[in-house]
């Protein structure tokens, strides 16, 4: 039995729809990553998750009890849990003060609360800060006082709703290096909403994508990143190439589509005749001056029409008779002498493509 599941959960805010027929089963002790735009509804369903608000329809199940509207219900279940929000808050109190407040308020003996306090600031690295007060930290540390806070209280289910949002690299790295620690330490469940996808794929072990409301996709951060199930998925995780073309030839698994009369084949248990996108994404595609010899069943002639540096990184837009947009590094691109209007072979694999079927 799933320990967090939601079942056709809506949220309405004055008539407008924020929450779409959203269901979810998350297990004990999984880590699994919201991710999406801003605006798409993960903070949100983390709020309806921490029995904040009551969903406009549909259920939350608790371990299997409906705690959906149930006061009692909600009560003993939100002291299972945790919720960290994306702008710490902190209290007119001294470090240690913050963390042990949750503790105070469960009436907790001192010496009990003493210990558990300096234990969550060692796992945080705020240990030494105790006794500082809490609203003259940095953000990166106000947030490892707020993580403190909600583990000090030993939840079930730690919910963060952007725990690194407007921290500097190093702050995030560190909250980052805390939550490792929590999550192979404590072994809780954790619901994470983040608008960073890296983040997401490092620490999760499952992501659903949320947008416009709907959770599109659910599965494992590869299945996400390399396998997008439609085209609003595949531009989030960064497939920039996405391609319209007609299935037009088939032999077991590999297929041959036309994309604007040209063909491409890939690898797709797709139909003769279906409508598709073909995903590439721009680092799996190679370049060369020559036609070579390769493993590589698609290779095209074609133009640079655009080149952007992007730190060490250089993208290139070549127009091949379709758009291609790949990524090379600064020093390849140099060594190939590549500038706008020199003419090159871009080339990629059928395996590299993912095709999905047209919605229109």
């Amino acid at each position: 039995m799933a320990l967090i599941k939601v079942t056709n959960l809506g949220k309405e805010y004055e008539g407008q729809s924020v929450l779409k027929n959203v269901t979810l089963e998350i297990e004990s002790g999984e880590v699994f990553a919201l991710i999406g735009p801003t605006g798409g509804g993960k903070t949100t369903l983390l709020r309806l998750l921490n029995l904040l608000e009551v969903p406009t329809s549909g259920s939350v199940y608790i371990d299997g009890v409906d705690v959906t509207r149930s006061e009692r219900q909600r009560l003993k279940a939100r002291r299972r849990m945790a919720y960290v929000q994306q702008k710490p808050i902190v209290f007119k109190l001294n470090v240690y003060g913050n963390v042990a407040c949750g503790l105070k308020w469960r009436r907790v003996k001192k010496e009990v609360i003493r210990g558990k306090v300096d234990s969550a600031l060692e796992l945080v690295g705020m240990r030494d800060y105790k006794k500082r007060d809490a609203r003259t930290l940095s953000g990166g540390e106000m947030q490892r006082v707020a993580i403190a806070r909600a583990i000090v209280t030993d939840p079930e289910i730690l919910l963060l709703d952007e725990p690194t949002a407007n921290l500097d690299p190093l702050s995030v790295s560190k909250v980052e290096e805390v939550l490792e620690q929590i999550i192979g330490e404590k072994k809780i469940t954790v619901l994470m909403a983040t608008h960073d996808m890296p983040q997401g794929q490092r620490l999760a072990g499952r992501m659903g994508v949320l947008m416009h409301g709907e959770m599109l996709q659910v599965g494992s951060p590869s299945e996400v990143f390399c396998s997008p199930q439609s085209r609003e998925v595949a531009a989030l995780v960064g497939v920039e190439n996405v391609l319209a073309g007609v299935i037009t030839g088939k032999e077991n698994e590999l297929v041959t589509i036309e994309v604007d009369g040209h063909s491409i084949q890939a690898v797709s248990d797709l139909s003769l005749g279906d409508k598709v996108h073909v995903l590439i994404r721009p680092e799996d595609i190679t370049f060369k001056l020559t036609r070579s010899v390769s493993s590589a069943r698609n290779m095209f002639n074609g133009e640079i029409t655009r080149m952007t540096q992007v730190g060490q990184l250089v993208r290139i837009e070549v127009y091949c008779g379709i758009p291609l947009l790949g990524v090379l590094t600064m020093v390849s691109a140099q060594e190939l002498g590549l500038t706008i209007g020199k003419r090159l072979y871009a080339s990629f694999k059928v395996t590299a493509i993912h095709v999905i079927k047209r919605r229109d």
